[in-house]
């Protein structure tokens, strides 16, 4: 790694008035030395309301915010020595500040070089008493040994077997695929580990995994040896692998999320305190303010008989591991089963070999059982809130949580979360995800807290719970009076406090307008959607799995617009058989009952990857042999999964949809090896459809209309293709949007194009679930929305609070638009208007 710290960027001796003086110091230090743009100061600051940058004795490690690397000239470190120190966190108080300004990773090193710091109260008292600033660049730079514990002490060199592989992660290695490596991993007696550049892990091991610093494009080393060490190592490069699909989805779903626009439910007239965080949790409520003020945890170091001490552990382990196994399942039953994921994987956490040997070592030392768990799960915790990504920082805030809950179990006075007996709004320095599964949802009318952030498994809970929630509210939020009364505006992620009584009364018109408005929605979903002036659109469900029609049909649905067929290959070590995919067909086709049904044929490459297909590693996938593509050029695939759904079809209705197609040969050819199928089983005739997502298809539609039965528009990719935008690029995925007027020109040139024809045209991507670009759709004419089941009932409630002819309009006027502002605009003028 290349030095990142220099003399010049040292300043020794120096004092500061508060944390932000220090902060405002070390930005001069790198803004003067050419490294960032003098607004990157506020990026720094923008970082500390996000989260807490304190690494621990003494250290503290501000840096900017992810969005904000375009401030970024080149990367560099510039190191305040405060002998005197500065409170900066909870009364904790930082002798050294190392501000980084990071481009990419190139600091991460460097950043395992401060956590091994933190173990080494001699090395750190050099350096902050030094007065060479030579002493602190040897140190930082890697050109000083330390002499306390660390993470990786050298690199192991790698087993005999290996394979090398590119970690497909949009968010990089995080807690929940890392848990799924654990699993792999432990099936196998063979001795494992995963290398990221100089840096080791053993993939049994969940935070050392975590510790890695891996990133999304990472080059991975997998290395075995052992009885079984072959087999061990493909089956963790196909966990790895498998998971990518999931992981871009979920990515993209979270996207999806924080693109949408996040309007201010209510404003005050008269003078409040505002604080402004980030939502949550959608929703609004008014009510008084409960402050949790958390106490500082003091264990007290309580010697005893080793041999028994060891004893406690294992006990406490076993029985915080049996009441994380109960949560899990109790989680997944009321919540869902992937937040009941985010306890398995707390569970994992109590298997971390380097957690358990430190707190032996303690023990072996002479100390208390709970002291020195204690303080092992709080160094491991600090190493992990030092990681760069945010992501993964915020996985200290779950290993405290477990850390705690082990502690109980040693007999230790912890002290329990507040439990809410009267309706309150909860301010807190932080949840843990542990505190947030418990809230009740009829008492909790809403939290917010310090610190945190919108992607952390608390928000992740609060926005199941239905919970209205703001995080990352600033410090300043603990200044609140307990008892005070307060709005909440989850949605926009603001807390109003000391509001006039005017202002309460109109914050309670706007809770009983928008609970009415949820209320007729709720009440309605099953009604269709027919706009005043009588016209009719379709609503479909995205979905993937057969028990997932159920849930669809009760928020609304009038049938399935779009089945997924991948998950049958992902996630497994061989394509599925014909007659497995036939049982799943033919499950869909009497969970729908009849109703429209609409199945796409495989949609693998680009984002979704299947590792025992052998597909060729491609610079640019998503230009490459994807969707109907890859089917045509893999028959082995493509028939038996054409023969399924055909043996289906004798069941029941359903439509045959091709992804990905942007040639008339693509379609000519898809369509002739159906119909050979078809023909083969003697099975009835069935729609027979293709996915609009290339500029291609868009503007050929009215010659693709003469050859297929329907379309269905797929937003997401079209965006991207049409804006010539990764939507998986982490700096340009924001201009992704698929309100563009440019995207909607396209739609409406397809729909134009099947009109000719006379052929249906549905809309299967995220635009359609966005009461906004539901309209504008409805207006430019297609038949069909297809969504995700939760949001049906406000499109439907949106439908049918229009005309027909209002939606034309609105449809025009957006597409004359100049950009997605002005489109966004649009609605917030009818919504003006309506009030």
């Amino acid at each position: 790694m290349p030095s990142l710290l220099t003399a010049e960027l040292v300043r020794l001796n120096a004092r500061a008035a508060s944390k932000q003086d220090a902060i405002v110091q070390a930005s001069e230090l790198l803004a003067a030395a050419g490294f960032i743009e003098p607004g990157y100061l506020e990026s720094l600051q923008g970082r500390e309301q996000v989260s807490n940058t304190y690494l621990g004795n003494g250290v503290a490690i501000p840096h900017g915010l992810q969005e904000d690397r375009h401030l970024i000239r080149r990367t560099g470190v510039a190191v305040l020595q405060l002998p005197e120190g500065v409170e900066w966190h909870d009364g904790e108080r930082a002798h050294l500040v190392v501000a980084i300004a990071a481009q990419s990773d190139e600091h991460i090193t460097l950043l395992q070089r401060l956590t091994r710091l933190i173990g080494d109260p001699q090395q750190l008292r050099t350096l902050v008493e030094a007065r060479d600033p030579q002493i602190l660049v040897d140190a930082l730079n890697g050109a000083v040994a330390h002499t306390g514990p660390s993470v990786v002490d050298s690199t192991p060199a790698d087993f005999e077997q290996r394979v090398e592989l590119v970690l497909d992660y949009p968010h990089g290695l995080h807690a929940r695929p890392a848990s799924a490596w654990v699993a792999t991993a432990k099936r196998y007696q063979a001795a494992l580990r995963v290398r990221h550049g100089d840096t080791a892990a053993d993939p049994k091991n969940l935070v050392s995994l975590l510790q890695l610093g891996a990133s999304a494009n990472a080059q991975l080393v997998l290395s075995a040896q052992g009885v079984d060490a072959g087999d061990a190592l493909v089956a963790l490069k196909r966990t790895i692998e498998a998971l990518s699909a999931e992981e871009h989805e979920r990515a993209a779903a979270a996207r999806a999320r924080r693109q949408k626009a996040q309007p201010v439910l209510w404003t005050p007239l008269d003078p409040a305190d505002v604080f402004e965080g980030v939502s949550a949790g959608p929703g609004f409520s008014i009510g008084t303010v409960r402050v949790l003020r958390a106490a500082q945890l003091e264990i007290e170091d309580r010697p005893g008989n080793t041999v028994d001490a060891t004893h406690q552990l294992d006990a406490a382990l076993h029985s915080t591991a049996n009441e994380l196994e109960a949560l899990t399942r109790d989680t997944a039953a009321r919540l869902g089963a992937a937040e009941g994921e985010i306890f398995a994987a707390h569970r994992e956490l109590l298997n971390d070999s380097a957690l358990l040997e430190h707190a032996a070592r303690l023990l072996l030392d002479g100390h208390g059982v709970a002291w020195a768990w204690h303080q092992a799960a709080e160094q491991q915790a600090a190493r992990l809130a030092a990681l760069p990504d945010p992501l993964l920082a915020a996985r200290a805030t779950d290993l405290r949580d477990v850390a705690r809950r082990v502690l109980k179990h040693l007999g230790e006075n912890v002290a329990t979360p507040m439990r809410l007996d009267t309706p309150a709004i909860l301010i807190a320095e932080d949840l843990t995800p542990s505190d947030t599964a418990m809230l009740d949802p009829a008492v909790t009318l809403g939290f917010c807290t310090v610190s945190g952030g919108p992607t952390s498994h608390t928000a992740i809970l609060a926005r199941t719970l239905g919970v209205p929630a703001a995080v990352a509210c600033g410090a300043s939020l603990l200044k609140i009076a307990d008892g005070s009364e307060a709005v909440l505006d989850g949605t926009s992620g603001r807390l109003y406090v000391g509001v006039s009584a005017q202002d309460r009364e109109r914050a309670r018109q706007t809770q009983l307008h928008l609970l009415e408005q949820a209320e007729r929605a709720a009440a309605n979903r099953a009604l269709p959607a027919v706009t005043l002036d009588g016209h009719v659109l379709e609503i479909g469900a995205n979905i993937t799995r057969p028990e997932q029609v159920r849930d669809a049909l009760a928020n609304g649905a009038d049938g399935v617009g779009l089945m997924r067929t991948e998950f049958l290959f992902l996630e497994r070590h061989d394509a599925p058989s014909e007659d497995e995919q036939y049982d799943t067909y033919r499950r869909m086709i009497e969970a729908s009952g009849g109703r429209q049904l609409i199945i796409r044929t495989l949609d693998i490459g680009g984002d979704k990857q299947v590792p025992y297909l052998n597909l060729p590693h491609e610079s640019n996938p998503f230009l490459g042999v994807r969707g109907v593509r890859l089917c045509l050029r893999r028959p082995d695939l493509f028939v038996p999964q054409l023969r399924a759904l055909y043996r289906a079809a004798k069941e029941g209705p359903l439509w045959i949809m091709f992804p990905m197609v942007s040639t008339l040969d693509e379609a000519r050819q898809a369509i002739a090896l159906a119909e050979t199928v078809r023909a083969e089983l003697d099975a009835p005739k069935v729609p027979l459809g293709i996915m609009v997502e290339t500029p291609s298809a868009a503007a050929f539609a009215d010659h693709f209309a003469a050859l297929v039965d329907f379309f269905s528009i797929g937003t997401n990719d079209l965006t991207q293709y049409v804006l010539a935008v990764d939507r998986e690029h982490p700096e340009l995925a924001r201009m992704a949007e698929s309100l563009h007027p440019a995207v909607l020109r396209m739609i409406k040139q397809t729909v134009d194009g099947a009109r000719k024809h006379r052929k249906w045209v549905g809309v299967c991507g995220g635009l359609a679930g966005d009461p906004l670009g539901a309209s504008i759709l409805a207006g430019l004419g297609v038949d069909e929305l297809s969504m995700s089941s939760r949001d049906i009932p406000a499109v439907k409630t949106r439908l049918r609070g229009s005309r027909l002819d209002a939606l034309q309009a609105l449809a025009r006027r957006a597409l004359d638009c100049e950009d997605v502002d002005a489109v966004r605009a649009l609605d917030n003028a009818e919504i003006k208007a309506a009030a």
